[in-house]
């Protein structure tokens, strides 16, 4: 069960009246199409009713007869969230009912349950339990558009799947025209260049559906902005004071900008009294916790105009009624892994025509609206038609893993959307080989590779935390995974107390580096703090957060007995006057440990403080967050690398010894001489 109960009176006046939406005069001919074939793709505008209407069609229809579920995936887990919060009010269940969901570490479903949203890598997951999906009558497959690497993979599957189970019935929701491809997809055998016709109505149908009623103006810039975020605030200032009513939704592409956009917009406000309504401007991005969330489904106080600053998150799934106004910035960051160096570099590219389509979408929803481009229109004009597909620009390990427990031995062969470059494939076998989850013929190694597929965290993590028996630190590495898993900042700061809240992280800082720190935080907070929100008030860290990491430690650490493993919980590395006789051995058996599963994200501390990896070719820097950043040590090892603009970052870093590298990972670095560095 979530951390937090949201109630059905949560988020009030989500929806319009069923039968004022769009969807609602297709119903009698979708419920056809189904029935007929195999393959359903429904092409509909934002706002036509499709993601929240079709499973309440099929439940009536008795899809869900004989304790079948209809299971609806989402790219994101904020999607999956709020769709189902929405549909349960429609319906009139509490959440986790009849309509329930389910995302990473996060079950609120119930044996009751018969409409279940759930992320694409969350149904992935399920099958390596039921290869088949047979506990479900219907999947629907929602933004598909999106193409992120869990719904390409989820697709493939699908259609495998369909071969063993043809009365499995599959749902495919696209708000852009790509249904062609999806059909061609799910017609041609793998033989096949082309579809076989002959049989292709039985197979799938494609039925298209109007969404938006009202018409929407959409505004061009003449001349191209210097800097779109104090354009984007400009704007909107000028839309609050020259327009008539309507809430704003703002596309900008990171927590950075969306924190400052609300930060300037907030001082602005003090600065304009004499306004007859106010402005309350709110964040959306997948970091924050799903309780902050809903605030943007809140209907705003009178004479209230909500500004909603958001990531393309809130392009497709997550509708908020009352948008009149679309801001768009034209721009979008998207994650780009490069094989040869092994750095996801987070890139702001510009944002494609579908997309651009899909935001414009978003006004217009209850009235006429506007959406203002930033930039102009010879400048729309270049932009691609669709962005390209994640799985052609991600690190694959954590995905093949997955495939391979799913006894996909053969990936080259496996029925891919769009296949991923060759080197990013063999990457990462290379480096599922290197973790010892693969043996030297590509298969899962017993029992490491199928423990690691079946634990919901990342490869890496995945070995340090199945590694950590045999260091004796077990308890330990299992809070440090948790606390490393969990969705959103440990640490918060109100204005103007940023100075307050690096003291609090100093009190928890352990000179090791920042694993160890997260370890001392958590355990306050389950000892020192017994859990309560007034120590986390008192030490600026996030009660929410600290929560879930409970939460996420308990599902871990069930997952590890099911695995034969068990966690002592009664030795604890401590700190100053708790720490223990073997406290200072504990915390090096736990860098070591953490060496065993990151010995690939290795770096050698340079004279100006910055960081080379191994191979000694890239420059890189301490994440101004981490306890490392102005400090010293030889060695570090880290947990994830990320470029953005012209920096490389490494975050979650931890002292360690060179010669440890060579203890354990012999088969990925040797010593060269003359040289004596690895």
């Amino acid at each position: 069960m979530a951390d937090f109960d949201l109630d059905s009176t949560f988020i009030p006046a989500l929806h319009k009246p069923a039968e004022l939406l769009p969807i609602s005069k297709h119903r009698e001919s979708l419920l056809y199409l189904i029935e007929n074939h195999s393959v359903t793709i429904v092409v509909g505008q934002t706002g036509s009713g499709k993601t929240t209407q079709i499973p309440q069609f099929l439940d009536a229809a008795g899809w869900t007869a004989e304790g079948k579920i209809i299971g609806v995936t989402q790219p994101r887990r904020v999607a999956a969230t709020t769709v189902a919060l929405r549909v349960a009010e429609e319906f009139g269940c509490e959440i986790g009912k009849e309509v329930g969901y389910s995302i990473r570490f996060e079950d609120v479903t119930s044996s009751t349950t018969r409409m279940k949203f759930l992320t694409d890598g969350l149904l992935i997951r399920e099958a390596l339990a039921d290869p088949l999906l047979s506990r479900y009558s219907v999947i629907m497959v929602d933004e598909a558009h999106e193409r992120s690497v869990s719904t390409d993979i989820l697709l493939g599957l699908l259609k495998k799947i369909l071969k063993r189970r043809p009365e499995l019935r599959i749902i495919i929701s696209s708000a852009t025209l790509q249904a062609e491809e999806f059909l061609r997809f799910f017609t041609a055998s793998p033989s096949e260049a082309k579809p076989d016709t002959s049989d292709k109505e039985q197979t799938a149908a494609v039925v298209s559906l109007e969404g938006r009623v009202f018409p929407i103006d959409i505004l061009y810039l003449e001349t191209p902005a210097e800097d779109y975020v104090a354009r984007a605030i400009s704007t909107v200032l000028d839309i609050h004071t020259r327009e008539g009513d309507g809430d704003i939704l703002v596309f900008l592409t990171g927590r950075e900008e969306i924190d400052y956009a609300v930060q300037t917009v907030s001082d602005r406000l003090l600065e304009m009294d004499g306004q007859k309504q106010t402005l309350q401007p709110l964040p959306m991005y997948a970091g924050l916790s799903t309780e902050q969330q809903m605030y943007v489904f809140d209907k705003p106080a009178e004479n209230t105009r909500k500004v909603i600053f958001s990531t393309n998150i809130a392009e497709a799934s997550v509708t908020i009624d009352g948008i009149v106004f679309v801001v768009d910035c034209g721009f979008v960051k998207i994650r780009a892994y490069n094989p040869k160096t092994g750095i996801d570099a987070l890139t702001t590219v510009p944002t494609s025509k579908a997309s651009a389509t899909q935001r414009a979408g978003r006004a217009g929803r209850t009235k006429p609206g506007k959406c203002f481009r930033l930039y102009t229109e010879a400048s729309y004009e270049q932009l691609p038609e669709v962005n390209i597909p994640e799985i052609q620009r991600t690190n694959l390990a954590p995905i093949i893993l997955q495939m391979k427990a799913l006894g996909i031995d053969n990936v080259a062969r496996f029925p891919f959307l769009n296949a991923p470059p060759s080197e990013l494939m063999a990457r990462a076998l290379e480096w599922l080989y290197s973790l010892g989850a693969l043996d030297e013929y590509a298969k899962l190694t017993r029992p490491l590779g199928y423990r690691m597929a079946e634990l919901a965290v990342e490869p890496m993590m995945g070995k340090t935390l199945l590694s950590a028996e045999s260091f004796g630190c077990l308890g330990e590495v299992l809070t440090i995974a948790a606390m490393t898993s969990v969705a959103g900042n440990i640490w918060f700061y109100h204005d103007g107390e940023k100075k307050r809240m690096e003291s609090s992280r100093r009190k928890f800082a352990a000179e090791e580096g920042d694993h160890l720190t997260l370890l001392n935080v958590y355990q306050a907070f389950v000892t020192a703090g017994k859990k309560e929100s007034k120590f986390c008030h008192e030490n600026n860290l996030n009660f929410k957060t600290m929560t879930r990491a409970v939460s996420i430690r308990a599902q871990l650490k069930r997952h590890l007995e099911g695995f034969g493993i068990t966690v002592n919980e009664s030795v604890a590395v401590g700190r100053g006057h708790q720490q223990q006789r073997d406290g200072s051995s504990k915390a090096e058996q736990i860098r070591r440990c953490l060496t065993s599963g990151y010995f690939a994200y290795a770096a050698k501390m340079q004279p100006d403080g910055t960081y080379k990896n191994v191979a000694g070719d890239t420059t890189l820097h301490a994440h101004p967050t981490s306890l490392m950043f102005n400090r010293k040590a030889d060695w570090v090892i880290f947990r994830e690398i990320l470029e953005t603009g012209d920096k490389i970052y490494i975050r979650d870093i931890t002292k360690i010894e060179k010669n440890w590298l060579l203890e354990y990972a012999p088969e990925f670095y040797k010593v060269t001489k003359p040289r004596e560095e690895i």
